[in-house]
């Protein structure tokens, strides 16, 4: 059985690391992306305060397509360039929001979500999925998660 959290008082870049260094010890050895994903959405749930959602959305035949989650029922396929996970995997770029209801085109696939942050998962310089964090909170996300949340895509590309 594993076990792992975080001291809800640790400073944010202390809790990335330690989010990192779990995600990369529980999928090491693990050819099963699916179940990499599964896990590390696990983690998130637990390391990161304040979320209703945090997941996966892999790139399949030109578009998103949901993969493994934690939280309310999602959407299942995003078209690239829609709402801010399509934004993120078109661009190629973090997406930082702190208030959905003001990002043009947002989806919303959970009414309490109010802030976002997707991060494009590269592998050699492609998108092949994102990481889709939501919170109920404004403002929820800062660049600090923004970095934590790059570094741990970074960490698992090579795994999912």
């Amino acid at each position: 059985m594993f076990e792992f959290s975080a001291d809800p008082d640790l400073p944010k870049p202390e809790r990335y690391r330690q989010l990192s260094e779990a995600a990369s010890a529980l999928i090491e050895g693990e050819p099963d992306s699916v179940a990499n994903m599964a896990n590390i959405a696990a983690l998130m749930w637990e390391f990161l305060p304040g979320i209703n959602w945090a997941g996966f959305y892999r790139m399949v035949n030109g578009e998103l397509v949901l993969g493994p989650f934690v939280g309310r029922p999602a959407c299942i396929r995003i078209p690239l360039g829609h709402g801010v996970c399509g934004a993120a995997a078109a661009s190629g770029a973090t997406q930082l929001v702190e208030d959905v209801h003001s990002f043009p085109g947002h989806i919303a696939c959970d009414a309490a979500s109010r802030s976002e942050l997707v991060v494009p998962v590269k592998r050699d310089g492609r998108v092949i999925a994102v990481i889709d964090i939501d919170s109920p909170e404004l403002a929820r996300f800062d660049q600090e998660d923004a970095a934590g949340v790059e570094a741990l895509a970074v960490a698992i590309v090579d795994s999912i």
